[in-house]
């Protein structure tokens, strides 16, 4: 059997981790906003990166963090179906907040990100994993990964009119719960 289909080539798998790991905090940021638990997200990570190395040679993209990210998608949205099967939504709310480090990790530089930055990191993870999941995900992969509204409608198989809506609905809910807190807080 040829190396590069036993999955034994060294190049191939050198030219894998050259391309593929510099996003590892990166997808890794992204499941844990799509699955909302640490445990779930590694997993996650883990499949992701299995099935990318498995399916590197047919990779022709330009775009390296996209094309994880579609990978990394799909895997979380079969966890939630998964999920969805096996829990109730109260078995799944129960687990509560996570206390593991935030992972706000942000590097624009939008006055959107500026505020956010400004502003408690483990407050804002709460507000973004509380919004809908499309919204989540939409703000997420633009605010978060820093990806183009192309490279989002790509990733979500959505059209770029709907990336953009879903995002300006995704600050809007993001900048009223923000002021209701801060109203709470006074």
């Amino acid at each position: 059997m040829p190396a590069h289909v036993s999955g034994n080539d060294p190049d191939r798998t050198r030219r894998f981790r050259d391309a593929a790991l510099p996003y590892l905090n990166d997808v890794y940021t992204l499941a844990r906003y799509l699955l909302r638990d640490a445990t779930d997200a590694e997993d996650a990570v883990q499949e992701c990166y299995l099935r990318a190395l498995k399916h590197f040679d047919s990779y022709r993209g330009p775009a390296m963090k996209p094309w994880l990210f579609s990978i990394l998608r799909n895997i979380c949205f079969a966890e939630f179906v998964r999920r969805a099967n096996a829990a109730s939504p109260t078995d799944v709310e129960a687990n509560g907040p996570q206390t593991a480090e935030p992972l706000w990790h942000a590097t624009q530089v939008s006055p959107e990100t500026e505020l956010l930055q400004l502003r408690d990191a483990a407050s804002i993870q709460r507000l973004v994993s509380a919004l809908p999941e499309p919204f989540r995900e939409t703000i997420v992969l633009r605010e978060i990964q820093d990806l183009s509204y192309r490279d989002i409608a790509a990733i979500t198989d959505v059209p770029v009119g709907t990336v953009m809506s879903r995002l300006a609905r995704a600050r809007a809910m993001l900048r009223a719960a923000w002021l209701a807190e801060e109203e709470r807080d006074k």
